[in-house]
């Protein structure tokens, strides 16, 4: 019975006969209607793609490109009213999942959502940042405090942006190394996607994605911060 509870959910419904169609399909294998878009999928199988974090942009860009020529709606002009429905449904699920997965972060905090990793709350995140990271936006954020006044007391351009340039050079190498940490990352949610959800290893790269995105996030703000500043008298 369980078994074949779990292939009733892997279903989707057509509406125009009746029959069931995987969720990975987009038209109804016994009247070939397109199916009006369910809930039981992702975007990453509506795309046709395993749960995978190193996806080839070229082919993504061709997978995008064959599914929005099958579902435009000028082609279902003269159609039913219900594939009319499913052709704007499916184009609008299409655009949302082809801007989720072409972008590597966003990717990442997809996937952790569909694998119950979903963000912290910014309270329950600030417990995750490394301390070494916490001290770096207490420093920076002096730094720029001092700028700004050297900049309002008439200090000409050069001498605060010179400053500000300075600040930047070790964000932009933390920026770096945390790329490259995300990129090892993912190569390992790669080789453990597979395995049961209750693996420790598994869990281990869920977790540590997640604390990457969160210090992610603190990177950018720092960079932000320092380009406001630059961008002040630009």
């Amino acid at each position: 019975m369980k078994a074949e509870g779990s292939q009733f959910h892997s279903l989707q419904l057509c509406r125009s006969c009746g029959g069931g169609a995987p969720v990975d399909v987009h038209f109804c294998p016994q009247c070939s209607q397109l199916l009006t878009l369910g809930r039981q999928g992702n975007y990453f199988t509506f795309m046709g793609l395993e749960r995978r974090l190193n996806i080839e942009p070229a082919a993504l860009e061709q997978r995008f490109r064959s599914l929005s020529r099958q579902f435009h709606p000028d082609f279902f002009y003269n159609a039913t009213p219900a594939e009319r429905r499913a052709s704007l449904e499916r184009s609008s699920y299409l655009n949302d999942a082809y801007r989720t997965l072409r972008d590597p972060v966003s990717r990442v905090e997809y996937l952790l959502g569909l694998e119950g990793f979903a963000a912290r709350s910014p309270h329950e995140a600030s417990k995750h940042v490394p301390k070494a990271l916490l001290e770096e936006v207490f420093a920076l954020n002096e730094e720029l405090d001092e700028i700004r006044e050297l900049r309002e007391s008439g200090a000409p351009d050069e001498a605060w942006k010179s400053r500000v340039e300075h600040a930047r050079l070790p964000i932009v190498a933390k920026q770096a190394e945390h790329e490259s940490q995300l990129a090892e990352l993912s190569a390992r949610w790669d080789a453990v996607a597979d395995r049961d959800k209750t693996d420790s290893e598994r869990l281990q790269v869920l977790e540590a994605l997640r604390d990457r995105v969160v210090e992610r996030a603190y990177i950018q703000n720092l960079l932000d911060g320092v380009q406001r500043e630059l961008d002040v008298h630009a």
